[in-house]
């Protein structure tokens, strides 16, 4: 009988999860950035426990994959934290800005990992902050075809 219509025992295969990317841009991170990473840790550990607890090796995979990831961004993380003085945009500082339109938008910049445009975070490798570091209260840049004009720093994310 040909082998090609039995079922093989598959226990022993690896699971392919793949790896999450890790970005090659400098880790910075705010106190709760960082915060964040160390709760992922504890979330894959716990993950990786249970795994280990019902022999589930897709969850193990996962959690290793996942475990992987965050011990590394942990090792480069770096905590930066905007000077209270300064009157500039930088790392770590909430920045409100209006449009022609007086349409006007609050955003932190944050670590990549703890970026969430829908709760006002963005990345500080994303344009728009790239667009806005060095600049003060009064100054203007154009991002994808529209003039934002800084109104309002605050150096608390």
């Amino acid at each position: 009988m040909s082998r090609a219509f039995t079922k093989e025992d598959d226990s022993n295969s690896s699971i392919d999860v793949g790896e999450r990317p890790i970005s090659p841009h400098r880790n910075l991170v705010t106190e709760k950035g960082l915060a964040h990473i160390d709760a992922e840790l504890a979330a894959a550990h716990e993950a990786l426990a249970k795994g280990n607890a019902e022999a589930d090796r897709d969850l193990i995979a996962r959690a290793s994959r996942d475990l992987r990831y965050w011990n590394a961004r942990r090792e480069s993380a770096e905590v930066s934290r905007p000077d209270p003085h300064s009157d500039v945009v930088r790392f770590g500082m909430t920045v409100t800005i209006a449009n022609e339109d007086d349409k006007s938008q609050t955003w932190a910049i944050v670590g990549e990992d703890e970026a969430d445009a829908s709760h006002g975070k963005i990345s500080h490798v994303s344009p728009m902050a790239k667009a806005m570091f060095g600049k003060s209260i009064g100054d203007s840049f154009v991002l994808n075809d529209h003039e934002w004009e800084i109104t309002a720093i605050d150096t608390a994310p």
